[in-house]
């Protein structure tokens, strides 16, 4: 297979690059590299350990409920993982290309399978609409930490929050996920997405009953939109 015209640009400039290329046993270091450290502590300032702890612990108490509400979970005891489907024609194709076998199984990670939403931004989505959730409910003394949460997609729960209205401006995935999710609950969602958003995107936001706002633009004007009506 020859090299495109961008990698032979980029070997120009690399020795080790080059040597790759050539197939040469070679060592690359990392022009960019920072210490461990720091980049530890930057990224502790964005979600600390303690966060992570939280959000994991926050997704084993809502388990119940998402198996109760997403039966395609039922396989994963509630939790929203991606699918794993073995590819050994592209593991082949690959070796061929190549002219380099590939040692073991080719695996791909389905994120476009994601239960739920079918996105990556599904767990994001999912998991702020569950934290606001859990947060409304144990304020009013509807909920307790200890609590089996299947009881969150009981009739009650979803009276209860049908009291509250989430919105979301977004042209794609990540409006599928909240409104979705928030629908789940019993939220009130409305998602405001520009006109020339993917139709069947909206229709299955409105077939989960979530309120879709189409606005004329691109994705900056219907954030904007959903901005507006929150303030409203």
């Amino acid at each position: 297979m020859e090299v495109s015209d961008y990698a032979r640009a980029l070997a120009a400039e690399d020795e080790s690059l080059r040597a790759v290329i050539a197939r040469q046993e070679t060592f690359w270091r990392n022009p960019k590299y920072l210490p461990f450290g720091l980049i530890n502590g930057v990224c502790s300032l964005v979600a600390s350990q303690e966060d992570i702890a939280d959000a994991s612990a926050r997704l084993d108490r809502f388990r119940p409920f998402i198996r109760a509400r997403f039966p395609e979970t039922e396989e994963t005891d509630g939790l929203i993982e991606s699918p794993l489907r073995p590819i050994p024609a592209m593991q082949e194709a690959l070796g061929d290309a190549w002219g380099c076998p590939i040692p073991g199984r080719l695996w791909l990670k389905m994120d476009s399978h994601l239960a739920a939403a079918g996105s990556v931004k599904a767990r994001g989505g999912i998991y702020e609409v569950l934290k606001h959730g859990e947060e409304l409910a144990l304020a009013a003394g509807r909920l307790r930490l200890t609590d089996d949460y299947s009881v969150l997609a009981g009739d009650d729960m979803r009276d209860f929050f049908h009291q509250y209205t989430i919105q979301v401006g977004s042209t794609g995935n990540l409006g599928l996920s909240i409104g979705i999710s928030g629908a789940a609950l019993g939220f009130q969602v409305k998602v405001h997405m520009s006109a020339d958003a993917k139709q069947w995107k909206k229709d299955l936001l409105r077939a989960h009953g979530v309120q879709v706002l189409e606005i004329s633009g691109r994705l900056l004007q219907s954030c904007g939109g959903g901005a507006q009506g929150l303030r409203r």
